[in-house]
């Protein structure tokens, strides 16, 4: 066993990467030189105004000054898409963590589910950033079907009675991501 300041230390760590890994403007900011959050280009304040979207959540990861310089929808949303992606990966992870530990088979069938909808999601918005210049209609289906996968996902983890916070809070972002996507998309069906 390590002495007590070593695990202190390491559970410090844990926790701050922890919270790094949910972090929803790391993605955008890997090398920013300036952190603090520039004013939303209007752009960004149309995608943020959608009936589906967590304005204070679309604030938070669009007003970096590398979100705000791009004024195209389609770069726009190739951004997002790679946030969503990012985001899902970080999940994925969790996930897949997850279920290596031992538990129940319940447990072990919900998480594998949500494993399966969560690499379907990362393919999916990798494959959305392609057809945004395209086909914006296909690209709106295809973002917009996610949203049930997930929320299967959350079903299943609530029926086998899985407790992991994590997970939850992963799933909520990657719905906002996907709200998000759909927003975009939307916007370019109507350009």
């Amino acid at each position: 066993m390590a002495p007590p300041n070593h695990s202190c230390f390491f559970s410090t760590i844990f926790l701050f990467l922890f919270l790094l890994s949910f972090s929803p403007t790391s993605a955008v900011l890997p090398n920013a030189k300036n952190p603090l959050p520039a004013t939303p280009s209007k752009l960004v304040k149309r995608v943020c105004t959608g009936d589906t979207i967590d304005r204070n959540f679309c604030l938070q990861v669009l007003t970096t000054p590398e979100a705000v310089a791009v004024k195209d929808p389609t770069k726009l949303g190739t951004l997002i898409m790679q946030l969503g992606a990012a985001n899902g990966k970080a999940t994925l992870d969790a996930y897949n963590e997850m279920v290596k530990k031992p538990g129940s088979p319940q447990t072990l069938k919900a998480l594998n589910s949500c494993v399966e909808a969560y690499k379907y999601a990362i393919q999916s918005f990798k494959i959305v950033s392609t057809e945004l210049v395209d086909d914006p209609m296909t690209a709106n289906y295809d973002v917009s079907i996610l949203a049930p996968e997930i929320t299967n996902c959350e079903k299943a983890l609530t029926d086998a009675k899985v407790e992991a916070p994590r997970l939850y809070d992963g799933n909520r972002l990657i719905k906002y991501y996907i709200a998000m996507g759909s927003r975009i998309t939307s916007i370019l069906e109507d350009q």
